[in-house]
């Protein structure tokens, strides 16, 4: 399971890290730290759909203690975790080989086929816009349209893609596994979305090629947008990247 292995190596570089705050929240669950480099602030998407009336073991919050349940069968436990993976990663992150672009720059005009796992409208339509033959998966029946093909039928169709774009919400549903075996063709695997805050050489060894997140250049702003459930909030306090997974 790969959240198994990530959560291992962000459990070593937490260490000289403090945990400042956190919330289990909509659009985003956070946990903010602190360290000596400064704060950093790490999101993970909250997925209403996947929430049930599950008890949270933790009840000493702690950093580690989060991060140690990243591969939880309870997706409260399994959302901070991840989240305070994301603010672990983003304490250590070096974006100096980034590159500030959207996720669209990395497509070649040639891609073929691709793949969208999980229903982006703005990001269907513009790569439609470019007649990319394109197939969007999504999971949650309520974000379906009519180009919206079942995530159930991911298994069948992902071998044949050529590239695939997955939002990594699919790291918290706990679909990043099965996604990366099954695009085994595909020459370019992008996770994006603020979820993808990861560390680019915790994905090294796996198909995953890119990281298209966002790195928060004001915490104060982006703190506020998350504690007002605001998408475009948090997002005024965050600046795109594409980070290539070595």
């Amino acid at each position: 399971m790969l959240l198994r292995t990530i959560k291992r190596k962000a459990l070593k570089l937490s260490s000289e890290i403090e945990l400042i705050d956190f919330g289990f929240a909509l659009p985003y669950t956070w946990v903010l730290v602190e360290g000596e480099r400064g704060k950093a602030l790490g999101v993970a998407m909250t997925l209403p759909e996947e929430i049930q009336r599950y008890t949270n073991s933790i009840s000493e919050p702690s950093l580690e203690a989060f991060i140690e349940r990243a591969d939880s069968l309870n997706v409260i436990e399994r959302t901070l975790g991840l989240a305070a993976i994301n603010a672990v990663s983003q304490y250590h992150i070096d974006l100096s080989g980034a590159e500030w672009v959207d996720v669209l720059e990395l497509l070649p005009e040639d891609a073929g086929k691709v793949a969208l796992v999980g229903n982006m409208p703005p990001l269907a339509k513009a790569l439609r816009e470019r007649r990319y033959k394109l197939y969007v998966f999504e999971r949650n029946p309520k974000l379906w349209d009519r180009e919206t093909l079942s995530d159930t039928l991911e298994y069948h169709l992902l071998p044949e893609m050529d590239a695939v774009i997955a939002s990594a919400s699919c790291l918290v549903n706990g679909t990043v596994d099965m996604l990366i075996d099954r695009a085994k063709n595909a020459r370019l695997f992008v996770l994006t979305g603020p979820t993808g805050q990861l560390l680019p050489e915790f994905l090294k060894g796996t198909r995953v090629t890119h990281l298209a997140a966002m790195k928060v250049v004001d915490v104060q702003k982006a703190l506020l947008g998350l504690k007002l459930g605001s998408f475009k909030g948090f997002e005024k306090g965050n600046r795109k990247y594409v980070a290539e997974v070595p």
